[in-house]
């Protein structure tokens, strides 16, 4: 995938380069399935079938291919959680800098039927949770908070099994998000060298190690 192109004032990465991060990421098998948790009615779309596939060569305009999930306030939620799960460090850039929130919002927006299905009704409604909660805790919405009271609130839904009974959906709701957000990021050439992972280089000369010559009985 080639690096995150940028196109608007918004900062907002053009569809066509999102839509291939999603195909991308689906294909490679990066992605789990997670917790479900139910959406609001105005934002539970059922897949009926999608045609072909979106030609990655095309530019595509607002409202073209298929409509996306997110508001602004929720894309800002969301950008703010990828932040807290891949922040910047030494070794490449936080997860929203890479618009890993705009890829999530194709993921979950994409008519596939499952688990985009499921993945939609567990993010939106958990990021609906997290700024509800972060009202409640310290009276602005989560995107505004600093870091050690988001650090918080993710430490109480960071691991489902010792979530408190009222964190419980919330915590699988981070669990999901937290797989989109690392297959994201990690399908980019910059989370790819996070790990090291090289891909395929080309060989002057294909040698076969000698240690696994001796292990097949070659040498």
């Amino acid at each position: 995938m080639n690096a995150p192109e940028l196109n608007s004032p918004e900062g907002r990465m053009d569809r066509r380069t999102a839509i291939k991060w999603m195909l991308t990421a689906a294909a490679a098998s990066t992605l789990v399935e997670g917790g479900l948790v139910a959406a609001t009615p105005n934002q539970r779309r059922a897949a009926k079938g999608y045609g072909t596939d979106p030609d990655v060569l095309k530019t595509y305009q607002p409202g073209e291919v298929w409509p996306l999930t997110f508001t602004d306030a929720q894309r800002a939620t969301a950008a703010a959680l990828c932040d807290v799960i891949i922040p910047a460090d030494a070794k490449g850039p936080a997860a929203s800098t890479l618009k890993v929130q705009d890829f999530i919002d194709e993921w979950v927006s994409a008519p596939y039927g499952e688990p985009h299905e499921s993945d939609r009704r567990a993010i939106v409604d958990g990021l609906a949770w997290l700024d509800r909660e972060a009202q409640k805790r310290f009276g602005h919405p989560f995107a505004a908070l600093i870091a050690r009271q988001k650090n918080a609130m993710a430490d109480d839904i960071c691991h489902a099994p010792n979530a408190k009974p009222e964190f419980r959906t919330a915590a699988h709701f981070f669990q999901r998000f937290r797989d989109l957000t690392a297959g994201g990021y990690y399908t980019t050439p910059e989370g790819m060298r996070d790990i090291g992972y090289t891909g395929n280089v080309a060989l002057e000369k294909f040698e076969i190690p000698a240690e696994v010559l001796q292990k097949l009985g070659l040498a």
